[in-house]
């Protein structure tokens, strides 16, 4: 008799180990990631527009305790909570590339740097000047200033794998760096109820996190309980929790040391990435691309709907790309390896991708419904033309490199 957990039983636990290993592997690719968050969308978008109570209804849901401010809808569950995970591995691949990849020194972290800032500060003022400073007010000027990280390395793993290396490089450090300044100004400009106390809480718990990697006392049961609470100081702080994410990341060792077979960075890396590319951030755009249609031709319209769009369409390209140019002119950065200007155009028109950030912006701005509606679909519209024309420069880069 085979007994449940007999050797007998084990050929089939080892069947399933390798297609729940090559489920993970399939998710860790970045063309995994693109689509997924591709279809997302398109199923947000269908289902907003044919049933758009039924959408409402179900994002709109509210449940969690009501202490420290943990009665949240579940759309905020998803974009305060869940995406946190994906800042957190962002953090992580930012601190790697600055400490021992292509971007460790000065010279080689000033262009994405300098990148970054032009590519907040301009769309910025874009978005006042077509606004005809209309996006002042509620700081809707701050939508256009982010870009997306999922969605423009899932663009470049579509269609430049066979591009250099460090234009993915240039475009993660980028983009990061612009999310933390967009974070920064969340963090400024739509904090509510803001509490130094809980803050202070949040930052002793990193704090706490830091020097058990240090020490490397990484048990679940210590730093799962550990990374929750300060999450939940952070939010009960009144600013976004998002920002936990990135701090836990930086704060996460990249280096292994002797006798390690990789770093703990590393490790959580390859254990979280399928989780946030398969299921987080597709659900996210799930969550926050229920535009509905019947709003574009108000959109069109709207002042700041306007701004927005022209902010990440031509404001990104402009701000990065003269940014990077305006670094290495200095001599304050230097490109990364392998790669030319005409590689840093796409990375550039890739940085219009607003989406996840800019959408979350777009909800902090204002309490008007109509006025989220609008300025999202701005996003949406922009973000959809900046990726399409960042595939044909791609797909043309590619083959030169060929």
């Amino acid at each position: 008799m085979r007994l449940p957990f007999s050797k007998a039983a084990r050929p089939d636990r080892d069947v399933n180990d390798s297609r729940v290993e090559t489920l993970r592997e399939f998710l860790r690719e970045e063309t995994t990631g693109g689509k997924l968050l591709l279809g997302a969308t398109l199923v947000a978008l269908l289902w907003a527009n044919l049933a758009p109570g039924a959408y409402e209804r179900i994002w709109g849901l509210e449940f969690g305790p009501d202490w420290a401010h943990l009665h949240l809808s579940l759309s905020h569950w998803v974009s305060d909570g869940l995406l946190a995970i994906f800042f957190f591995i962002a953090g992580m691949e930012v601190k790697r590339e600055l400490t021992v990849g292509e971007l460790a020194g000065w010279r080689a972290a000033a262009l994405p740097l300098l990148a970054a800032a032009g590519g907040m500060m301009v769309p910025a003022l874009v978005a006042l000047a077509v606004s005809r400073g209309q996006a002042a007010e509620g700081g809707a000027w701050a939508i256009p200033v982010a870009t997306d990280i999922a969605f423009a390395l899932g663009v470049l793993a579509l269609v430049g794998s066979a591009l250099p290396s460090g234009v993915r490089v240039l475009l993660l450090s980028m983009a990061v760096i612009d999310d933390l300044g967009a974070i920064a100004l969340i963090a400024l400009l739509f904090t509510k109820g803001f509490s130094l106390l809980w803050l202070l809480a949040g930052f002793a718990l990193c704090g706490l996190y830091w020097l058990a990697q240090r020490r490397r006392w990484t048990p679940l049961a210590l730093m799962v309980p550990l990374v929750v609470a300060a999450w939940i100081c952070v939010h009960a702080s009144g600013v976004h929790a998002t920002v936990t994410g990135i701090i836990l990341g930086l704060l996460t060792p990249v280096v292994a040391r002797e006798g390690e077979e990789e770093s703990p960075a590393a490790r959580l890396e390859h254990r979280l990435h399928p989780v946030s590319a398969g299921f987080i951030v597709p659900l996210f755009a799930l969550a926050a691309a229920g535009i509905g249609l019947g709003s574009l031709g108000d959109t069109l319209r709207d002042p700041i709907a306007q701004g927005v769009f022209f902010g990440l369409l031509v404001g990104k390209v402009v701000g990065v790309f003269g940014g990077a140019w305006l670094a290495v002119r200095l001599r304050l950065g230097e490109l990364p390896g392998g790669i030319g200007w005409a590689d840093v155009f796409p990375v550039a028109v890739l940085a219009g991708i607003g989406y996840t950030v800019s959408l979350l912006v777009a909800q902090l701005t204002t309490d008007d419904p109509d006025a989220v509606v609008r300025a999202s679909t701005a996003v949406l519209a922009a973000s959809l033309l900046a990726s399409l024309l960042a595939m044909v420069l791609l797909r043309a880069r590619a083959k030169a490199h060929s």
